[in-house]
């Protein structure tokens, strides 16, 4: 089975640049962030025309994450993060699709910081990391994947020097992202890629994307009940190249069917 995600940067306006890749990949299941789109204006018959079914919690401008499938079995467990009521962001979505649970997310940027945006996204992790506890000792496979807007570590982003202010490589932010980690899950892509250099994200500003001067914040949580079944994990860089496409790659994971 695999299992991708991917920050499309908007699902309308870089709808050719999703349909090609899904076309030419086929993942089983994906993860969408930052749809930046309405719930009804999610381009559902167009994602159905190339053979996935879909679930979606939009928002007009900002936001939005989905969860897609080729099977077709998926059963939504929920589409906000339990904790506060008064939170309106779609950033979370989380269903069970072919003996999973997939969690899907799309996590503050917290910029500028310090102030309330940083706030908020440290109570954000916050909540999640509360729903995450949960969820790590299931017997249940649980994947949660999407943009965490985190850099773990100094090896997981060109020049970190850069950005030691930066709400997503803040010390603070980093702490929360591996407390949450040791709750006993699995990230998958330091799993199988302990020592490579790994990005995920390119800014569009000053040719980041030709001088590789990335950032590696799209991350699979596996807990117990599924990281034995990791067979392989990759990132699909050219599609960053592409054009109009997002300044995020989509990142995917490969499962060893179930015994």
């Amino acid at each position: 089975m695999k299992i991708a995600t991917y920050n499309v940067n908007g699902v309308n306006g870089r709808l050719p640049v999703l349909l090609r890749w899904l076309e030419e990949t086929t993942p089983d299941v994906v993860c969408l962030q930052e749809l930046k789109a309405p719930q009804e204006k999610f381009p559902e018959q167009a994602i159905r025309d190339i053979g996935y079914h879909a679930i979606w919690h939009g928002q007009k401008s900002w936001n939005g994450v989905a969860i897609l499938s080729r099977s077709g079995q998926m059963k939504e467990v929920r589409r906000v993060l339990p904790g506060d009521p008064e939170d309106l962001h779609s950033r979370y979505i989380e269903a069970e699709v072919d003996k999973l649970v997939v969690g899907c997310l799309y996590l503050p940027n917290g910029n500028p910081a310090p102030g309330p945006k940083l706030d908020y996204k440290l109570n954000w992790i916050k909540r999640f990391a509360a729903h995450a506890q949960t969820l790590v000792n299931q017997d249940m496979p649980v994947v949660l994947t999407g943009d965490y807007n985190v850099i773990p570590t100094g090896f997981d982003v060109y020049k970190p020097e850069r950005w030691v202010d930066d709400a997503l490589f803040r010390p603070e932010v980093r702490e929360a992202f591996h407390q949450l980690v040791a709750q006993g899950w699995t990230d998958a892509i330091r799993k199988l890629h302990p020592e490579d250099k790994i990005y995920t994200f390119w800014d569009y500003f000053r040719d980041a994307y030709g001088r590789d001067a990335g950032l590696r914040i799209d991350h699979f949580l596996l807990n117990a009940a599924v990281s034995g079944r990791l067979r392989a994990a990759g990132v699909d860089r050219h599609v960053r190249g592409w054009e109009k496409s997002s300044d995020h790659a989509p990142v995917w994971i490969e499962l060893a069917n179930a015994k």
